[in-house]
């Protein structure tokens, strides 16, 4: 199943393990951060050979060459005729080096043509960083609709386990564009895309928390993406 296109990114993910496992998922064998997480096209399309494609080759062209010297970056071309405009964005993981950081923004441009060909907006999702284009201005708009979301079939009602955990995302809930913690062997992270504000990203992460319980119940990992 597709999820809809996200104008927000958020990961939120909970593990866990012994702390030897949890450090060896973490920095050793965990996903690639070229490993595909989702996509999103939209149905409407644009024809080959027009000003809007001549603009969105230029943006992801943009996209996929500053991704070497900053890990959030947004661009417009909002100056072009209206039905030429196109505004993109992308973002690397907040742990993520330099390098693998400009790796993943290449891979997910160069899998966007293929998995949404001529779509007028799409959005796809790597572990490790995620692009999205659009012919409508969606940047610095807040949507906390969910996107996707995934849940492990692991679970535990562990008193001490469920109390780690919303320790966990508690902290995680602080509005910072990405953050880390840790409570005893559970381990999570939250990130907003960066063209959210300290509120606006504190009001997502709320959300996802909140869907987290809701969905994932007492999961023993999950993912939350918000749109």
């Amino acid at each position: 199943m597709s999820p809809p296109l996200m104008s927000k990114l958020l990961f939120l993910f909970l593990f866990s393990f012994t702390s030897t496992q949890l450090l060896k998922l973490v920095h050793g064998s965990s996903p690639s951060p070229s490993t595909f997480v989702y996509a999103g096209c939209s149905p409407s399309k644009f024809q080959p050979n027009t000003p809007f494609e001549a603009n969105l080759d230029s943006l992801l062209t943009s996209i996929a060459t500053t991704a070497s010297e900053v890990t959030y970056n947004s661009f417009s071309s909002s100056a072009a005729a209206a039905d030429s405009a196109v505004y993109g964005l992308y973002q690397c993981r907040g742990d993520l080096a330099g390098d693998d950081c400009a790796a993943c923004v290449r891979s997910t441009v160069a899998q966007l043509s293929l998995v949404c060909s001529y779509a007028l907006a799409a959005s796809l999702q790597l572990d490790g960083c995620f692009v999205r284009y659009a012919s409508t201005n969606f940047l610095g708009q807040q949507d906390t609709s969910l996107a996707y979301r995934k849940c492990s079939t692991s679970t535990s009602n562990d008193e001490e386990f469920l109390r780690r955990r919303d320790d966990v995302l508690a902290d995680l809930q602080s509005g910072v564009v990405f953050r880390v913690s840790s409570s005893g062997s559970v381990q999570g992270y939250a990130q907003c895309v960066g063209d959210l504000g300290t509120a606006d990203c504190s009001a997502c992460l709320a959300q996802a928390v909140g869907q987290l319980k809701n969905s994932c119940g007492s999961a023993m990992a999950a993912d939350v993406y918000l749109a």
